[in-house]
């Protein structure tokens, strides 16, 4: 069954990325953590139906991603490919109900960041504010 595919107004976002020394402050290592955190609230949450049942290889994939987002080495390049990621999150249905779970559950794991991941405080704020701009993009269902 095919259904219409929303296409968000105005293109890929045009949004200031996260900067590089997130990573360099954070580490790896850090930064995998968070995300694995990530994964396991989105685990509990609303839309835990698309992350699978295997959530901390979800996370690591994911977490490939944000190493290079966050100032790293293209981890998830080198292992999977282009990350295309409007493309692989189309098999999904993502609304805006689903967008707005996924960043409360990002929230919740960011709330203690700074202390359980030493996620530099002075980039929260815009590395806030790119997630709740580019997730928009993931936005596939009206």
């Amino acid at each position: 069954m095919s259904r219409p595919i929303h296409i968000p107004f105005g293109g890929p976002p045009q949004v200031v990325p996260p900067s590089p020394e997130i990573y360099a402050l954070m580490g790896e290592a850090n930064i995998f953590r968070l995300i694995e955190d990530f994964y396991m609230e989105l685990g509990q949450s609303e839309i835990a139906e698309m992350f699978g049942k295997d959530l901390v290889r979800a996370s690591e994939k994911s977490a490939a991603f944000f190493v290079g987002l966050l100032g790293g080495p293209p981890l998830y390049h080198q292992r999977y490919g282009s990350p295309a990621l409007r493309a692989r999150h189309m098999p999904f249905v993502i609304d805006e109900v689903a967008r707005v779970e996924w960043l409360r559950c990002f929230d919740k794991v960011l709330e203690s960041a700074v202390a359980n991941y030493n996620f530099p405080a002075h980039h929260l704020e815009g590395f806030r504010n790119f997630l709740h701009v580019f997730s928009g993009w993931m936005v596939n269902t009206e």
